[in-house]
């Protein structure tokens, strides 16, 4: 596995390289060793799984948090998406500034989205599957959200939206008194 940088601080892309032959292909979705640049110590305590059926469809910007802000691993199983996160952390040089990683099933890249950190993704292509590594456990009081079409944070998206939930749908424009948050 490689790891790539990004201009967000924290966030990072994990290229993976599938042993392919005759029978199919092989990869290893994650190795703390070859991954401890951008995960850490940290434990991996959930691992969720989602499918999303139509084209242009965003889940999205959910973080939790703090004392049960999450850092988390997110790979396309299958399908590609295009997977933001966005800086929600209080006095970082890149707050509000979003950056996006095209995840592709074919490609098996991943990216490490860190606490203090909003996440969210399109789908590119039909019936697209991922796979989230958590480094905290889900916490439903901790729950909260980035509008995704806030427009503080101003993402562009590829697609126009076609689907979207009315749980994302209904989150409230960022406070304009909003500094951050301390993951």
């Amino acid at each position: 596995m490689k790891l790539i940088a990004t201009p967000l601080n924290g966030v990072f892309e994990a290229e993976t390289q599938p042993i392919a032959d005759v029978r199919g292909r092989f990869a290893r979705l994650f190795c703390l060793k070859e991954l401890a640049a951008a995960h850490g110590s940290r434990d991996i305590v959930q691992i969720n799984y989602s499918m999303t059926r139509d084209v242009g469809a965003i889940r999205g910007l959910h973080y939790q948090r703090p004392p049960q802000a999450e850092g988390k691993w997110i790979r396309c199983l299958s399908g590609k998406v295009f997977d933001v996160a966005v800086d929600l952390r209080r006095g970082s040089a890149t707050f509000l500034k979003w950056h996006a990683v095209e995840l592709d099933g074919e490609r098996m890249n991943a990216v490490f989205i860190p606490e203090g950190c909003a996440h969210g993704f399109q789908v590119l292509e039909a019936n697209s599957e991922l796979l989230y590594l958590h480094t905290m456990a889900y916490e439903a009081s901790a729950e909260a959200a980035v509008r995704w079409d806030e427009p503080r944070v101003g993402v562009t998206w590829p697609l126009p939206a076609t689907t979207i939930s009315d749980r994302d749908r209904s989150h409230a424009p960022l406070d304009p008194s909003f500094e951050g948050i301390e993951p």
